[in-house]
């Protein structure tokens, strides 16, 4: 039986795939991400899952056949998240089995109402809607006490790990940890890092951010850099810098 709760989101682009799980998770969802269908499919055959976000595009299956998949297979409903905005593509998709077709760019408080939405209708211990401003911190080592060192270019976990930065990556947790649980804005950021404000400059700086989380590996714990979608990030949770 699907744990209604749990979402499976399958999202090929991975900046936009940890800023959407990132949201969720804020919003008190169990999320999971896969980059493909294949993904998907080793995912599935281990854990159940309630609702899965499917993206149309994805790399070695289209997700309309994905969703036919999870329609005649599965209990899942499904929201499908697209930059395909034609009637023509609307119209395939709830045909696939889409419950909700939403188009990219969307906002992560639609998308995480749609999910409750959905949910709430099957499990009435479910909220309908969630805000992640609402939820109270957990108390995990990510919202304990991190550090920034300035001599050594480097950032230490609740624990005691050391993640060394470059001057780019460093640069840019000292802007967000000098206002801890504050958004700094895009804007800012790009003027501050020397990036252009235009295309280039915005993907260097998602870039950036994408390459700070890859480095939760060496540690085994995520750094706490909160994506607030189209505005900027903050870094949520206690830094020192010393």
């Amino acid at each position: 039986m699907a744990d209604s709760r749990r979402v499976i989101v399958v999202e090929d682009e991975s900046d936009f795939r940890e800023s959407m799980m990132e949201y969720l998770l804020l919003s008190g969802l169990d999320v999971t991400g896969v980059e493909s269908a294949l993904e998907f499919y080793q995912n599935i055959s281990k854990q159940n899952y309630g609702l899965a976000v499917v993206d149309i595009g994805l790399p070695d299956q289209n997700g309309l056949v994905l969703a036919e998949y999870i329609r005649n297979n599965t209990d899942m409903r499904i929201i499908i998240l697209t930059a395909q905005s034609s009637l023509e593509s609307k119209v395939e998709g709830y045909k696939a089995g889409a419950d909700i077709y939403l188009v990219k760019p969307v906002d992560f408080s639609e998308l995480s109402a749609s999910i409750y939405s959905i949910l709430g209708r099957l499990d009435k211990n479910l909220p309908i809607t969630s805000d992640p401003k609402k939820i109270e911190p957990s108390h995990n080592v990510e919202q304990s006490s991190w550090t920034l060192v300035r001599s050594e270019w480097t950032l230490s976990n609740p624990n005691g790990d050391e993640i060394k930065l470059t001057s780019k990556e460093f640069d840019f947790i000292e802007l967000l940890a000098s206002s801890p649980h504050t958004v700094v804005v895009r804007q800012d950021l790009l003027k501050a890092l020397d990036y252009d404000n235009n295309e280039y400059g915005n993907r260097s700086l998602d870039a950036l951010v994408h390459r700070l989380r890859l480095k939760k590996k060496s540690v085994n714990c995520r750094i706490p850099i909160k994506t607030n979608h189209g505005t900027g990030y903050s870094f949520s949770a206690s830094i020192n810098i010393v």
